[in-house]
């Protein structure tokens, strides 16, 4: 590779150091030179021999110092080509002769290091970015960035569909005439209302400010609330309608069933001679199921018409020992903690605890240990626990599906509304397997 020259603006300032280091060359020499003249002229030396000696030491003296100035202007020079090409960006060039242990070695070799590093550095900046352009082009978050006149000056492809114009079109344009000026003011997270060319709606706004080129702008997100509204209402009603055919062909098909078999049993001209008990006992069963599926009905009503707690202080101690007094199948263990108070609804808060209290009873009976129920105060609020020697819970991870039961005849919603409660409260309700011992363990955690 060919050693890249110095700019002609650059290469004055070294020349005239260069000079410089030329006569502090020549001042150096001097004294040795003329030290060695006054010896051959104090000699015995004939006129010839006197002038030939002094004309040679003169020329070898100019000669190295002319040479040693002529190598360092070069090694300069060269050093100052680079560095110029990678101030403009070029980060191939690197310089020859780095491997002396000179300073001027060293410095070769410090110059060839930091374009080595810049070329790196710029590597990962392209890298970077074409990362980044990829990610912006494909999230379907809208995304702005305007100057500090509120000019737009990038926008991805999401950001296009939305004002329903290329990036071509709309650089450069004002906030307020693409009507995103609302969203460079006011607070920030926040969601607004928004009615643009590719879509309206609401929408969730977030902005920060970054620098470009030495000058502040603003990066404007924008994500759109209806479509993941829509997504998460479309799953819900699908998990309600699986939810709800399930449990109802659980009890129409039966009671279908029956309907035909005692239809036929009625018109048969020679019914058996138990016809009756057979017609009450498929009566029974219909009934059965029809009261089945009422409940099944009333405990839906029950989750979707929760109301709002109605807020008064609450004794937790008291309020624990009162739900487990109502507890008649199995003696119910009180650990007692410090006296506390919270803000709740206490019917709502009753119901919670009940439901606590009764699964964890029904779990016990089935291993003949106990349960235990407690309390204590914490940094972030008071916990309220409820702890049974029962089997445990095979699948966890479905105790707070709506009508997820693994008792017979059980609806599944106890948890899910006892969970409700306390979220309404603005609480957390957690139920997990116990890991020092078998059975579960059942957290409830309410701010004071």
């Amino acid at each position: 590779m060919s050693l890249p020259s110095a700019p002609e603006g650059a290469i004055w300032p070294v020349r005239r150091g260069t000079r410089k280091v030329l006569a502090l060359t020549l001042l150096s020499g001097l004294p040795g030179v003329a030290a060695m003249l006054t010896l051959l002229w104090a000699g015995e030396y004939s006129l010839e021999v006197r002038i030939a000696l002094t004309a040679g030491v003169v020329v070898l003296w100019l000669r190295i110092t002319v040479a040693a100035d002529r190598w360092l202007l070069r090694r300069l020079e060269t050093i100052v080509g680079t560095l110029a090409s990678l101030r403009q960006g070029d980060f191939s060039i690197r310089v020859r002769g780095g491997g002396s242990a000179d300073a001027v070695g060293q410095l070769i070799n410090e110059v060839n290091a930091l374009a080595e590093t810049l070329r790196e550095q710029r590597l990962g900046a392209v890298e970077a970015m074409a990362l980044l352009r990829a990610v912006m082009s494909e999230i379907d978050v809208a995304v702005f960035a305007f100057d500090g006149a509120w000019r737009l000056r990038l926008v991805n492809h999401a950001g296009e569909r939305l004002l329903g114009q290329p990036s071509a079109r709309v650089t450069g344009a004002d906030a307020r005439e693409l009507g995103l000026g609302e969203c460079l003011t006011g607070e920030t997270p926040r969601t607004l209302q928004l009615d643009l060319p590719g879509g309206g709606g609401r929408w969730r706004l977030s902005r920060t400010t970054f620098r470009q080129g030495g000058e502040p702008h603003v990066l404007v997100l924008l994500s759109d609330l209806n479509r993941a509204l829509r997504e998460e209402e479309r799953s819900a009603w699908q998990k309600l309608l699986r939810v709800l055919g399930h449990e109802i062909n659980n009890s129409l098909a039966p009671i279908q069933s029956l309907v035909g078999s005692l239809g036929r049993l009625v018109d048969s001209d020679r019914p058996l001679a138990d016809w009756r008990e057979d017609l009450r006992s498929g009566l029974a069963i219909i009934g059965a199921r029809a009261e089945a599926l009422c409940r099944f009905v009333e405990a839906y009503g029950r989750l979707a018409r929760l109301p709002a707690p109605r807020l008064a202080p609450m004794e937790v101690g008291a309020w624990v020992r009162r739900v487990a007094a109502l507890e008649t199948r199995l003696r119910v263990q009180v650990v007692e903690g410090p006296e506390l108070m919270v803000q709740g609804d206490a019917d709502q808060l009753d119901q919670l605890l009940i439901n606590l209290v009764r699964n964890a009873v029904d779990a016990a009976l089935e291993t003949g240990g106990r349960v235990e129920v407690g309390w204590r105060g914490e940094r972030r609020g008071v916990e309220v626990w409820v702890r049974d020697e029962g089997p445990g819970l095979a699948n966890i991870e479905s105790v707070f599906v709506p009508f997820y039961s693994t008792k017979p005849g059980g609806m599944g919603v106890g948890l899910v509304l006892s969970r409700q409660i306390a979220e309404a409260h603005g609480g957390v309700l957690v139920v997990r397997n116990r890991l020092d011992r078998k059975g579960c363990e059942a957290r409830l955690t309410l701010p004071r």
